[in-house]
């Protein structure tokens, strides 16, 4: 930037000089012809313009080009700051979101075994859409340098252009993220534009941030996964209370500073107590640790499911409403009745289901769905009560 600022004035201060001197040769010239002379002073000034108008590119360019290398630097420190998962992970997206013509941008990491479930992170995508759209690489498994995905889709039919799903996605770019011994996921920025395609110089810019944000995600969700040891429960490998209260609170403040959508479904075993004095608490246990698995086998990767304590659980749903809160309860219900748990046969469930509201803490966003799952036990037991909207 600096080199084009000493080049536009250098620029200016010959056209000045230039102008004098011919000027002066003028003079010195009483044969030429006036007409001579201003066409020789016009060609003169026409090349300087020219050059400056060069120029005036030049720094144009150099200055879009300082800011670009300043955000990016700013991201690339952001995420060289932080030991957190959500953040790196928030970081990385917005960074893959500035993509000129992308709509939205996915993070898909596998899982590693253990403690380690996948991860899925999007911006401007549904919770469903993440799913649908995760990029996993090559059936061959070869290493690829990217992935360049596009969709075409038939004509809507009549009454289809004003639904749902009326603005689908329409391409994307994907591209692995290293890890310390091999990749670990992918990054993907899509557009839902027809008329918009991925360059090479976006596939470029992708690689670059996905070579810094690949290490950075894979020790942040190393760090997690050591902290998980803490904040698992013990009987049923679920979360538990700590841990639920904690991501909560980072959830619902998330979702109010991106303004995105957050719901929360607490529930517990209809008439638990009787059942454990029926069986015993350690056939209980085993009902609990039962149900547990029907929890996980029924969320989806991106969703947190909790013991909150006792025969009561919880699952926050990230980037979902209430639609998709009552779609999982009524999931879980129908597995529960499918499926006896240990002695206790089959077991239903009451649920109070939340979606966060605009002036909801998440003390306040939790006690409205505990409020609701009160409400499911007077109601009847065997439901699901959505919570009152009023913070």
């Amino acid at each position: 930037m600096t080199t084009a600022l000493v080049a536009l004035g250098s620029a200016s201060v010959t056209l000045g000089l230039v102008i004098v001197v011919m000027l002066l040769v003028r003079r010195g010239r009483p044969e030429a012809t006036a007409a001579e002379s201003s066409t020789e002073l016009a060609l003169a000034v026409r090349d300087l313009n020219a050059r400056l108008d060069g120029l005036f590119r030049e720094l144009t360019e150099t200055l879009a080009r300082s800011n670009e290398n300043d955000r990016k630097n700013k991201h690339f420190g952001e995420l060289a700051g932080s030991i957190d998962l959500d953040e790196v992970l928030t970081r990385v997206l917005e960074a893959a979101g500035a993509t000129p013509g992308a709509d939205a941008a996915l993070v898909t990491i596998a899982g590693t075994g253990g403690l380690s479930k996948p991860i899925v992170a999007t911006l401007g995508l549904s919770a469903e859409e993440a799913e649908r759209q995760a990029v996993a690489g090559p059936p061959d498994g070869r290493q690829v340098r990217s992935v360049a995905i596009s969709y075409d889709y038939p004509e809507p039919a009549n009454g289809d252009a004003d639904s749902p799903g009326a603005d689908p996605i329409r391409a994307g770019l994907a591209v692995p993220l290293p890890g310390e011994a091999s990749t670990i996921g992918m990054l993907t920025v899509f557009t839902r534009s027809s008329s918009r395609t991925f360059s090479r110089d976006d596939r470029r810019d992708l690689e670059e941030l996905a070579e810094r944000a690949g290490p950075a995600i894979d020790n942040a969700r190393r760090f997690r996964e050591a902290r998980q040891l803490a904040d698992l429960d013990a009987l049923t490998g679920l979360h538990n209370r700590r841990y639920f209260h904690d991501t909560l609170a980072r959830e619902v403040a998330r979702a109010h500073r991106y303004d995105r959508r957050l719901a929360l479904i607490i529930f517990d075993l209809d008439d638990f107590k009787a059942i454990n004095d029926r069986i015993g608490h350690l056939s209980g246990d085993a009902v609990l640790a039962d149900a547990a698995d029907v929890i996980s086998s029924v969320v989806r990767s991106a969703d947190i499911a909790c013991r909150v304590g006792g025969d009561e659980f919880a699952v926050i749903l990230p980037e979902s409403g209430m639609q998709e809160a009552e779609q999982l309860y009524a999931r879980l219900q129908q597995e529960l009745e499918q499926r006896p748990l240990g002695d206790a046969g089959r077991i239903r469930l009451s649920a109070g289901v939340a979606e966060l509201a605009r002036d909801d803490d998440s003390r306040s966003f939790f006690e409205r769905a505990d409020d609701a799952l009160y409400s499911a036990k007077e109601a009847g037991k065997g439901r699901a009560v959505a919570a009152d909207t009023s913070a």
